[in-house]
């Protein structure tokens, strides 16, 4: 990555946070700013990688292994069914550019701009 994140600096330690689940790969910690009554964060320990589909690209394994933490957190905390959204891009609401994914749960509605 060009530039350092937020979330380089979790991977790092230079800022603490709550870890719900860490791999060799992946961390899984709350999101500062939650969305959604459950509403946890996965991201890659590698900063290689801005977005999804750099890292579909370059390391698909860690993306694997993001979805399959996502899916074990929302065993533990929204009863297994969850919304995983990956924002990639500026116009789409991305803020972050070190890909990550967004675990959400907890009597979310389907938007009109979601389909069924």
């Amino acid at each position: 990555m060009a530039t350092e994140t937020v979330f380089g600096k979790i991977v790092s330690g230079e800022i603490p946070v709550e870890i719900l689940a860490e791999t060799d790969r992946v961390i899984a910690f709350p999101d500062m700013h939650p969305q959604a009554p459950v509403h946890l964060l996965v991201i890659p320990k590698s900063t290689a990688y801005a977005n999804v589909t750099e890292l579909a690209a370059g390391d698909p394994e860690t993306l694997a292994e993001m979805v399959t933490v996502a899916q074990q957190l929302a065993a533990e905390h929204a009863n297994g069914e969850f919304r995983l959204i990956f924002n990639n891009g500026a116009s789409v609401g991305q803020t972050v550019f070190h890909v990550h994914a967004h675990v959400l749960a907890g009597n979310l509605e389907e938007s009109s701009l979601v389909g069924s």
